[in-house]
């Protein structure tokens, strides 16, 4: 794997096979916006990082910032339930994040450049400022006895039959004191319904942004989906700060908001 990284900001409209699906899982749930954190130390250094608690590299700030100024050019908004009116925007009422500080400090960084500021010509006072919450369920995958060890060393300690490779990752399916993805996608779905009773006063034009982790947040967006979380796993990297929209109204394969184009170690 290397070393070096490019970072760039687009809209992303991905051409993968995606399994057929008319309906969410969620059909009555307001949009989500789901984030992964920027790059953290053990990212940059080809670690296996699951619970470990590393902060961002100066990079992964960045890329909260770019992300997050993208977001508000087009549209992007912090509100409360109490300022948002009927603005033509995309209101995000609440944040919610992973325990772990990597995406904490993420969604600190997206809250602050999602900030509605008043301008010279707004007399109102909308300097809203959203407390980014903690949802335990949002933590990345428990790595097991491989949390701290060098990626490159997978296929060595799992075993060749053990693992699922894509272009970009090997992921390693069972391991001592690890989650599986299928505990993965439960988690996910315990969450989401979760998610459901916090949000079931919302408007419909109104979403909520949630910043987790590679893995858990991928199989999030099965779980959302109801795809298998092996077709997932192949369809996509899911990079340092990208977006996904999951949503009643967007199909899975339209699911990409913005892409961060980078790899990390």
């Amino acid at each position: 794997m290397s070393t070096e990284t490019d970072f760039l900001v687009a809209p992303k409209n991905i051409r993968l096979e995606y399994a057929t699906t008319t309906q969410t899982q969620n059909p009555s749930m307001v949009n989500l916006y789901l984030a992964r954190h920027g790059q953290d130390e053990d990212n940059a250094e080809g670690i296996l990082n699951g619970h470990r608690d590393r902060p961002l590299t100066y990079l992964g700030r960045e890329q909260a910032r770019e992300v997050g100024k993208k977001m508000k050019e087009a549209g992007f908004v912090i509100m409360s339930t109490e300022t948002s009116g009927t603005l033509q925007m995309t209101k995000i009422i609440s944040i919610y994040t992973s325990p772990l500080q990597r995406a904490h400090e993420t969604a600190r960084i997206f809250a602050e450049t999602l900030s509605m500021q008043k301008t010279a010509e707004d007399n109102t006072d909308n300097d809203d400022q959203i407390q980014v919450e903690v949802l335990d369920d949002l933590i990345e995958r428990n790595f097991g006895v491989m949390t701290g060890l060098p990626t490159s060393s997978i296929i060595e300690k799992c075993g060749a039959d053990h693992i699922l490779a894509t272009e970009k990752i090997n992921y390693f399916l069972d391991h001592e004191g690890a989650e599986t993805f299928p505990d993965l996608i439960l988690r996910a779905k315990r969450l989401l319904s979760n998610i459901q009773h916090i949000t079931a006063n919302y408007d419909k034009n109104e979403s909520i942004l949630l910043v987790t982790h590679g893995d858990f947040g991928k199989m999030l967006y099965a779980a959302y989906y109801g795809l298998e979380w092996e077709q997932v796993l192949r369809q996509f990297h899911f990079g340092n700060s990208e977006v996904l929209l999951l949503s009643e109204d967007s199909p899975p394969e339209k699911a990409h908001v913005f892409e961060t184009m980078q790899f990390n170690a």
